[in-house]
């Protein structure tokens, strides 16, 4: 499996679906770190990796409405702070964001990045046509809580972004793969890189994964994996 040296001894653990559930829920109500802060330092952490791979734009964030897709515009601000052309297509309006995802949506509008708000299918064509203009895609569209076959809207823009001839930056994991198996829930986006948070997870380690996850590397967001007195949290 291609993979970046990892820096801390967090990344050589694989964490399950249910395991990086639990790590919010201890980093957000033990140690009291707000769930926007991890997705600030997750967001971060991945617009670095990008901006590592020397890319001069422009960048298509395809956002989703979940958290994912929080990430994807916390990519976007930071991105656009360092001078790159950034445009963000989201298959959700902002008006139907909620939580953590709306108010960095709202920051990144405020900020006046480009975002397009696609209905899909009936605007395929206009997504690919974006799509065909980027130097990279950032996945921003499904994370690591998909558990279920990938359908519309996500399946289509799955297929766009996999036709494009653009680089493409998976944000956690690449969307539609299941973080467990390691397989494709239907259909996954093949990703050139993938930047997982927190540590690795347990469906990387099975070989077919790599042919959607590219090279990986594992970013923090900004609170260490429980130590063993912690472990009550996966239990």
């Amino acid at each position: 499996m291609p993979a970046e040296s990892h820096r801390n001894q967090d990344s050589l653990i694989a964490l399950t679906r249910e395991q990086v559930r639990e790590v919010d829920r201890w980093a957000i109500d033990t140690l009291g770190l707000p769930g926007i802060a991890l997705m600030e330092n997750a967001g971060r952490g991945a617009a670095e990796s990008l901006l590592r791979r020397g890319l001069t734009g422009p960048v298509c964030v395809v956002a989703g409405g979940g958290n994912n897709g929080g990430d994807g515009y916390v990519i976007a601000r930071h991105l656009a702070n360092a001078g790159i052309e950034v445009e963000i297509l989201s298959l959700v309006p902002l008006d139907k964001l909620s939580g953590d995802a709306e108010i960095n949506a709202t920051v990144a509008a405020n900020l006046q990045i480009p975002i397009r708000t696609l209905k899909l299918p009936e605007e395929l064509e206009l997504l690919r046509s974006r799509l065909e203009t980027a130097e990279w895609i950032v996945d921003a569209l499904l994370g690591t809580g998909l558990a279920s076959n990938v359908r519309s809207p996500y399946l289509e823009a799955i297929r766009a972004i996999n036709d494009s001839p653009a680089s493409v930056f998976a944000v956690d994991v690449p969307s539609g793969l299941d973080c467990d198996t390691g397989l494709p829930l239907g259909i996954a986006v093949r990703a050139n890189r993938t930047v997982t948070f927190v540590a690795l997870k347990k469906g990387f380690l099975n070989p077919e994964a790599s042919r959607w996850l590219g090279e990986i590397e594992v970013a923090g967001i900004g609170v260490p994996i429980p130590s063993d007195r912690d472990r009550s949290a996966y239990a």
